[in-house]
């Protein structure tokens, strides 16, 4: 096949590769802002397409936010392409404190605190709600009785407010990021168009001057 890779990977490097991309992750951020500045879109448009990533990132749907990204850009008339690269501002780096900001917003919003003294731990919860699906998934095919109580946990601590709270802190941090990004984008555009016409008009001129000397070296001498 003409594109298939001379190296191909394993799995242990592309999670490696996932969780530490080559170059290392500024590098990759840099190449993510390089590529969006340089969309042909309006700043508006564009900038609301990182509104709509940065939304999607926040939400508990892992997997699914191209999706949400996507969707949410076409709705708002939003750049679909920048919205998918503005999903880059979740990642392994920012999972956590994406995490815990949802979280926490999310519980105080419904005024529910959680005392860890009582319950389990956030990975223990999830842990539970594996076992849970596991468990009721074997019971289908078994005598065994389906146990949601670990699953009805996990969403009523840890869904359910992080869904609420992802909501509050995409809208904040999704708008955070769109009144950033358009004057950045309004100048980088204005530079660049600047950098493309000097380049043009000096072509030009190179050209004219080329053409000048030909005609020059053309013309026949005078007095013949």
């Amino acid at each position: 096949m003409v594109f298939k890779r001379r190296d191909p990977k394993s799995w242990p490097r592309a999670v490696l590769e996932t969780l530490w991309p080559r170059g290392g992750w500024a590098r990759a951020f840099h190449y993510v802002k390089h590529r969006m500045r340089r969309l042909p879109d309006s700043p508006e448009r564009i900038a609301r397409g990182i509104f709509a990533g940065v939304f999607a990132s926040f939400t508990p749907f892992y997997g699914f936010h191209f999706f949400i990204a996507a969707g949410l850009a076409f709705v708002m008339r939003g750049n679909v392409i920048a919205s998918l690269m503005a999903t880059f501002f979740g990642n392994p780096l920012t999972y956590v404190p994406i995490g815990v900001a949802a979280l926490s917003s999310g519980h105080w919003i419904l005024g529910d605190p959680v005392d860890e003294g009582i319950h389990r731990s956030f990975g223990g919860k999830f842990a539970d709600a594996a076992a849970d699906l596991h468990h009721n998934f074997v019971a289908m095919f078994t005598d065994d009785t389906a146990d949601w109580s670990h699953l009805r946990v996990f969403y009523d601590e840890i869904f359910f407010p992080y869904m609420v709270g992802g909501f509050v802190s995409g809208i904040f941090f999704g708008a955070v990021c769109y009144y950033l990004s358009v004057p950045l984008i309004r100048v980088y555009q204005k530079r660049r168009k600047g950098l493309i016409k000097n380049k043009l008009e000096a072509i030009k001129a190179k050209a004219a001057s080329k053409a000048e000397a030909k005609r020059k070296a053309e013309r026949p001498p005078a007095g013949e």
